[in-house]
């Protein structure tokens, strides 16, 4: 059955590390037979979440700013696979995954009954790198619904731009997405 699968890049980099498994993921969940489609997070217009509280007056359907936001949330609730990409800083998230997060505040509610995959890159190769970023993603699915987490793939020892070309990464990526 094909499905319907949504990655959301939150790389600063086009092009960058955890940006290029993005697009191996894709080819994976392609040649499966599904329907995806790769959200370049720095290419859109996401404001912060001001905590204004007009999703709470309108069901959690919509957001009250005038950015890419409803647009992304409308993408995010047809999806049926979801991945979420970052590079590690600091042991963390990037910046710009942590506002499309907390920017789902205005849809969580109906956020429902989706598979989701963390794909995650740092420079630093231990596996206790992950572990706080892991801890943000695990914070959001506790909120929703229904969410079936169904693996990650963590890139480690990998900082240039382009580094990650010369690693088994991108065929784990791969295959990743060709078994969703």
């Amino acid at each position: 059955m094909s499905k319907k699968v949504l990655i959301i890049s939150s790389s600063p980099r086009k092009g960058g590390n955890s940006d290029v498994l993005c697009d191996e993921f894709l080819k994976g969940a392609v040649d499966a037979g599904h329907n995806a489609e790769k959200i370049f997070l720095k290419d859109k217009k996401l404001n912060f979440c001001t905590g204004c509280g007009f999703c709470q007056t309108n069901d959690y359907t919509k957001c009250s700013q005038p950015d890419d936001g409803n647009d992304l949330m409308d993408k995010l609730e047809q999806a049926d696979v979801v991945v979420f990409s970052t590079p590690i800083y600091f042991y963390a998230i990037a910046g710009q995954m942590k506002t499309f997060i907390d920017r789902i505040c205005s849809r969580y509610t109906h956020i429902q009954n989706k598979e989701f995959y963390y794909i995650m890159t740092a420079a630093d190769n231990s596996q206790s790198t992950i572990q706080f970023a892991l801890g943000e993603f695990k914070g959001l699915m506790a909120c929703l619904e229904n969410p079936v987490e169904k693996g990650y793939l963590f890139a480690g020892g990998v900082w240039k731009k382009g580094e990650i070309n010369e690693t088994p990464y991108l065929q784990q990526a791969y295959e990743l997405g060709k078994n969703v």
